[in-house]
């Protein structure tokens, strides 16, 4: 005899399962494909991974990339793409220190812009 257990219904499919918090950020970055660069600007960051305004067609979900940001670096994956926009997944998480460092920059270069 088999025991029958109710599916697992999930109540909302569409919920934010992120396991780090987003900082949003408007900070000028590079991606690196295939040993190119392209301009971009990451519009979200937490330690795990960032969003990305981009203009480039190349990039693809699933594609191994880089960002480079300020004369630092990260590995990463793209989960996702939805027109000018990508997800990045990062391959080592960034430390919490660096993504404050991060938002604080940002914040100062939107400062600097506006006057």
């Amino acid at each position: 005899m088999t025991a029958a257990f109710p599916a697992s219904v999930d109540p909302d499919p569409y919920a934010d399962r992120r396991l780090h918090p987003r900082v949003t950020v408007a900070l000028p970055a590079f991606l690196v494909i295939g040993g190119r660069r392209y301009p971009v600007q990451i519009v979200d960051l937490s330690a795990g991974g960032a969003k990305i305004d981009c203009g480039t067609a190349l990039v693809v979900a699933g594609a191994a990339v880089t960002l480079n940001w300020g004369g630092a670096s990260g590995q990463a994956t793209v989960r996702w793409r939805d027109g000018r926009q990508a997800g990045l997944a990062f391959a080592a998480e960034l430390d919490g220190r660096d993504v404050a460092d991060l938002a604080r920059r940002s914040e100062a270069l939107s400062a600097r812009m506006r006057g």
